[in-house]
């Protein structure tokens, strides 16, 4: 986990900057813009130390994960004269953000007072780890440049290729552009489907348990692994990087660059998702026995392009 972190790090540092140093230079307009955007976000992460600190509650980031998007593709909206299509990309993130608020509500995130409510599991996980066991500045420092600043700095990168967009006001919204909307309804959808199995199985799951009833098949593995999660073992994180992927299309299609600085944060977030994935694996092969095989026999992201007797049976 603290490899991922390093890397994550010098990426956030190093892509940037290359992207910035042999892309299209930013107008004034772009670039102001993008500094009140910038301040915004800083003070959104100290704004997270801060509760997070006081309340001991570590989700502080992951309550504003879906929600302060809708005031970034907004605001960066009109900035850019309300042009089609970053309205277009704004009503995306706005649907993208809706499903997943909801779907973070329904776990008991948000409550009264707003700083109390669930939190994510594994944070909880790492502070057992030698590294922040016993030594709260460790952990507090972790904290303040992981938690709050960096992933607060992420959701600001993945959210810029409206930014580069507008660098393409010229070109008015074309068939590209539909399709990408298209594609990234259809992984809100998919999303929305693998956590809907996802909450469907947890709570029946512990029903059983509560109920005193036995735990057969996958209730007795203790794991989903059927429906879209008998495909890939994460398929609401292969949805979540994809509609970020898609987003940053968004950008080719307005500017014609397949390659331009507004890609800094789709890479990092899919390098971050592999890290998560990682350690949240660990976790789950710690605690149940038949997490193992499931590795072997289920892809992480994609789904196998073979096998697909195996495949639609595991659907089923």
């Amino acid at each position: 986990m603290l490899r991922t972190i390093i890397v994550l790090i010098i990426t956030l540092i190093a892509l940037p900057f290359i992207a910035f140093r042999f892309d299209e230079p930013l107008s004034p307009g772009h670039w102001a813009a993008l500094q009140t955007g910038f301040y915004i976000m800083l003070a959104v992460a100290l704004s997270c130390f801060a509760i997070s600190e006081l309340s001991k509650n570590y989700s502080q980031v992951d309550k504003i994960w879906s929600i302060v998007p809708i005031a970034y593709a907004w605001f960066f909206a009109a900035q850019g004269d309300w042009h089609p299509r970053l309205i277009l990309m704004a009503i995306l993130v706005t649907v993208w953000a809706v499903r997943l608020t909801y779907n973070f509500s329904r776990r008991g995130a948000y409550v009264w007072p707003f700083w109390e409510g669930e939190e994510d599991y594994r944070w909880g996980e790492l502070r057992k780890m030698s590294l922040f066991a016993g030594k709260p500045w460790n952990f507090r420092l972790f904290n303040l440049f992981f938690i709050s600043l960096y992933q607060n700095g992420l959701i600001f990168l993945f959210n810029l290729p409206i930014v580069a967009a507008w660098q393409g006001n010229d070109r008015a919204l074309h068939t590209g552009d539909y399709l990408l909307a298209f594609a990234f309804i259809a992984l809100v959808v998919m999303e929305y489907i693998a956590d809907q199995q996802q909450w469907d199985f947890q709570n029946e799951k512990h029903r059983r348990i509560k109920a005193s009833e036995p735990l057969e098949g996958e209730y007795a593995q203790g794991f989903r692994s059927s429906g879209l999660w008998g495909l890939m073992r994460h398929p609401n994180y292969t949805a979540e990087q994809a509609i970020w992927v898609c987003y940053y299309l968004f950008s080719v299609a307005a500017t014609g660059r397949w390659v331009n600085w507004s890609m800094a944060g789709m890479v990092l977030l899919i390098l971050l998702f592999l890290g998560s994935s990682d350690f949240s694996e660990k976790i789950s092969a710690s605690k149940y026995p038949g997490y193992a095989d499931y590795q072997r026999r289920v892809p992480r992201f994609l789904p196998r392009l073979f096998g697909k007797k195996q495949a639609v049976q595991e659907l089923n």
